[in-house]
Formats: C-alpha cells, structure tokens, sequence
C-alpha cells in the first residue's frame, strides 16, 4: 500500500529506460521537486544517457548478482519508488517482485497503447501485467460517470521517429565500444550488440530509400480497386509479442494468417502486410511473407509495406488482424472489423472479434464503436499521458503531466475514481 509522504521524504531508483535523454530529463525534475534520485546503469549506453547527473550507479555483477544488489540498494538508500521502462526484461521483471515484496512502488513507462501521440504511465506492471487486463468496460463506464472530459485531439506528430532510431543507435555504438567495465552485461535482446547497432545505423542510413519503396507500394494498393484487408505487423523482439502472445516467432502468425486468409477471404480480396514503423530487417519479413504465400496459392493478393503512417491504410481497409499491437486501437478507433490473437488492454469482448480467422475473412464481426469510445475515454482520463519520449517536443509536453503523476497517492486508475484526476485540455503542442 503506498504511504503518503511528502516529496524530500521520496527516494527513486531509476533502472533502464527508453533510449535517449528522457529518463535524466525526468530525474532531474523529481529532484526539482526534492526527491532524491539514483540511477542503477547496466552498461555504457545507460551511463552516457544519464549525463553524469549525480547517484549513477554502475552494476558490474551478473544476472546471479542482481536480486542481492538490487535489494542491498532499496535499503542502502532507503528508496522509496522505483522507475523503469517495460516489465519483462529480466532484471526488471525481477526488481518488480522484490519491490513489491518491500513495499516499494514501481513507476512503469511504455510506448502509449494509443501511440505515437500518448506514453503510458502505470504503477506495477504494463501491457499483459496492467491493471486494465482486469478491468472490464461496464466498471469503466461506471467510474467515468462523473466525468465528461472533452476527448482530446493529438498534434500533428511530436517527431519521434527520426530521433528513436538515432538514440537507438547511439546507445548501442556505446555499448559495443565503451562497454569494458560492464563485461557481465547480458542484453534481454537475443541479437549481438554489434549486429543491433549496425541495424539501426542501417535503418538510419536507408530512410530516404525506405520511404521511397513505401511510397509506391502504398501508392499500388491505394490505387488497385480492389478490397483488402491489413495485417499489423509487430517486431518479433518486441516485449508484447514475445511475453503476451502465443507465438515466439513471426514465421507461425504470418502462417496462420495466410491460411486463414486463403481459406475465407474472397477471391477478388487481396491482404496487405504493414511493417512496423523500427522494423529492421533483423527477420526477412519479406522473404518469410512471399514463402507463405507461395505456400498458400495466394501470391498475386499479397502485398507488403515498410512502416510508414498507418492511417492511410486503414482507411480503407475492410478488416485488420495483430498479435496485440497497439496499432489495433487505431482500427477500432474507426469502427473496422479486428481480430486479435495475443493479450492486449484492448482485447475486449465487446470491441474484437472471436471468429474462427476464414470466418473473420469472410464475413466480419463488427466492433461495438460506443463501448470502444468509452473505454478510449478512460485511457485517456487515466494513463495515457500526452508527449514522447524521444523528440524534444514529446519530451516537454510528456514532463508536464507525468511528475505530478508520480508524486500522487494514488496510481492513475485509483485517482479516476477517487475523483482526483485533473482536468486534462484538449493537447496542444507548445514548443
């Protein structure tokens, strides 16, 4: 249960966050506030991001070492918060269960289930381990009852691409070349170190080449004449397909998507692949999709397209299938039929569709579009806080609202319904 105390009684310990500046940004206005801050660094990019603000710590053990260290810190420095970036990692799923054990409360940031234009703060867990997978619509309805937030509106875009793929290979080049010290460091990523910096230097390099090919492909389907439905493709490393789906690799949901599409769509329907926008090639999503569809006779209906906006696509789609990507609540923004197969906040009986994948195909279940608003509503009254983590833009406008946030009693779902949510106006982009 969280103790209210006042802020110069709050210690946070920050573990690994999103690559670039955001986690010391944060840091630096809690200790405004008169928190004291400390910064466990697990490798030389966590270091370089920390700027050499005071109370990094560096961990140089291994991955045997960490519970004893992690626990020694919490009663070392007497913390009382603890703050991280994604739930499963290892060494944070870890941290998670022995502060909680301790009383201590974990501050959870993720990319926002309605990104790119929101992040999401939790206390405890995110994704598969949030609060929301047990909340079901009508208990939503009831607590915005009192509220009548006007839903607002999001910029036009805070930028974040371009600067995530460049903090994302800056972290990694650290890593491969100043990671001496940190010999013990093991990545919660399969992929070397060295082979995850020259994706993103390559993904960096090739942007121009990228957009051109994405461009004409989207141009091709935009202009074909005929219907299509769009597959939401996620990275394969990503935390949500791997901890809270049933498959391990992208080959076996591209196979059963296929199959089902070759089974129930319409001859004259084609299926339209879209990568993820940080896709880089570390699967041959192209090569993987062109097999299956030789596999399952629908070759000449299958289309791929790498990343780019979403909503160009969508607007005309007559269906979309995911694992559990975000991106699915951009679908049913727009009342589209979808089919989801991993766990995912959004996973509601009353917004996805249960059909067997060739009757999905075939004839969709449409979405109820007045349950799906309210509970967009909620999110947005509660843990979807506006602004970015990697421009500069997303970064102001996301420390306006967060801090306050975390020094609260309550944790965003509590604060709903004890009536303290501030609030929020329509979102405005200040420079």
């Amino acid at each position: 249960m969280f103790r209210v105390i006042s802020p110069d009684q709050r210690h946070f310990l920050f573990l690994q966050g999103p690559h670039g500046p955001f986690f010391a940004h944060l840091g630096d206005m809690l200790r405004t506030a008169g928190c004291a801050v400390s910064r466990v660094g697990f490798n030389a990019g966590d270091r370089a991001f920390w700027f050499g603000k005071p109370g990094f710590v560096p961990f140089y053990g291994t991955a045997d070492d960490w519970p004893e260290t992690f626990d020694h810190l919490l009663t070392e420095r007497h913390i009382t918060d603890v703050v991280l970036y994604g739930d499963i990692r290892p060494i944070h799923a870890k941290a998670i269960t022995i502060a909680e054990h301790r009383g201590v409360t974990v501050h959870v940031f993720e990319e926002g289930y309605m990104r790119p234009y929101w992040v999401s703060y939790e206390r405890g867990g995110s994704n598969g381990h949030s609060r929301l997978m047990s909340l079901d619509v009508a208990t939503m309805q009831k607590l915005l009852a009192r509220s009548d937030l006007e839903v607002p509106t999001p910029p036009a875009h805070w930028g974040d691409m371009r600067e995530h793929v460049f903090y994302g290979a800056v972290y990694h080049w650290f890593v491969m070349f100043l990671n001496s010290k940190f010999r013990n460091f093991t990545r919660h990523r399969e992929l070397p170190v060295t082979t995850e910096a020259l994706l993103y230097s390559k993904r960096l390099i090739l942007m121009p080449l990228i957009a051109i090919d994405r461009m004409l492909a989207t141009r091709r389907i935009r202009l074909g004449g005929f219907p299509y439905h769009l597959v939401l493709m996620q990275l394969e490393h990503d935390a949500s397909f791997q901890a809270h789906s049933p498959f391990s690799r992208m080959d076996e949901f591209i196979d059963i998507v296929m199959e089902g599409f070759a089974l129930g769509a319409p001859k004259h329907h084609h299926l339209v692949f879209k990568a993820h926008p940080l896709e880089n090639d570390r699967s041959p999503v192209r090569r993987l999709i062109r097999n299956a569809a030789q596999r399952h006779g629908v070759s000449g209906r299958v289309h791929y397209v790498r990343g780019g906006k979403l909503a160009r696509l969508l607007d005309q789609a007559r269906t979309a299938v995911t694992v559990n990507s975000t991106a699915g609540q951009q679908v049913l923004w727009r009342g589209i039929p979808l089919k989801v197969f991993g766990d995912a906040v959004y996973a509601k009986p009353e917004f996805v569709s249960e059909q067997p994948l060739p009757a999905f195909f075939a004839n969709p279940d449409r979405p109820d579009s007045k349950a799906y608003k309210d509970f967009r509503r909620f999110l947005l009254e509660t843990s979807q806080v506006p602004g970015g983590f990697y421009s500069s833009r997303g970064r102001r406008q996301l420390l306006r609202e967060v801090v306050d946030m975390m020094l609260a009693e309550e944790d965003p779902y509590d604060a709903l319904k004890a009536g303290k949510v501030p609030p929020r106006q329509p979102l405005r982009v200040v420079n």
